[in-house]
């Protein structure tokens, strides 16, 4: 196994965040300092990060969380702000996967097992997200619906199509698969109807459901499974980003 899948699957980050962490000599191998995260190795190696030994034996835990406006959703803030790890009473190093800005509401995953978070997360799986937007300029039009269905020139590109479902006057329901920064609200914006509210109600297979604002939840059983089985379901044909919406 590669070095920085290693410590991925042991929970120290994602695979991304870990190669930087390699790179910048902070993981050592049986004593020794190591900057390739392309690194080989087996569970005889002693892997340390800091000087902390880590092991991926450890069972991996995934919370679902309905995350409330003003929290950050990283794992921790250099400025001290709250984040959403603080809604969860855990001490394994947990981490979101993926991101919602900071007034987007609803559904966020935490995690300490980063190949999971790589695999929902990357752009060739297209793990598809829902997202219920409250926008201005009432009702929303034939035209507006039809340019987000086809895809919105925004300044980093095309949007790949949406759907799009209009549950109210000013209410749309949109399922993507990209992950550009704030990507929802400037399509919304880029057809005349910018966001007032934004809460994300699907990730994958799993539904926030009744799970109010601050609560968090574990997944287990067939709902965990289900989680798991998401990125293998529907492989890429394209390219986009990762970030926040």
């Amino acid at each position: 196994m590669r070095l920085a899948k290693y410590l991925a699957a042991a929970g120290v980050a994602s695979r991304r965040a870990a190669e930087e962490l390699v790179r910048a000599g902070r993981v050592s191998i049986d004593g020794s300092p190591v900057t390739d995260p392309a690194r080989d190795i087996n569970d005889e190696h002693a892997v340390a990060v800091d000087g902390a030994r880590v092991s991926a034996d450890r069972d991996r835990v995934v919370y679902a969380v309905n995350k409330p406006a003003g929290l950050l959703s990283t794992a921790r803030d250099p400025q001290g702000r709250d984040t959403v790890i603080s809604l969860v009473a855990d001490d394994r190093r947990l981490y979101p996967i993926g991101r919602l800005d900071m007034d987007t509401t609803g559904l966020i995953l935490l995690t300490d097992d980063g190949e999971l978070a790589h695999r929902l997360t990357h752009p060739r799986f297209e793990v598809e997200k829902i997202y219920r937007a409250v926008v201005r300029n009432p009702p929303v039009s034939a035209r507006a619906l039809r340019s987000l269905r086809e895809g919105v020139e925004l300044e980093d590109g095309l949007t790949a199509p949406a759907r799009v479902r209009r549950v109210g006057a000013n209410t749309l329901e949109l399922t993507i698969h990209e992950g550009r920064k704030r990507q929802v609200r400037r399509m919304c914006e880029a057809v005349g109807h910018p966001v007032v509210r934004l809460e994300r109600i699907k990730f994958g297979p799993l539904q926030l459901g009744t799970l109010k604002p601050g609560q968090a939840r574990r997944l287990e059983g067939a709902e965990l499974a289900a989680l798991r089985a998401a990125p293998a379901a529907r492989p890429s044909r394209g390219k986009s980003q990762t970030a926040r919406t």
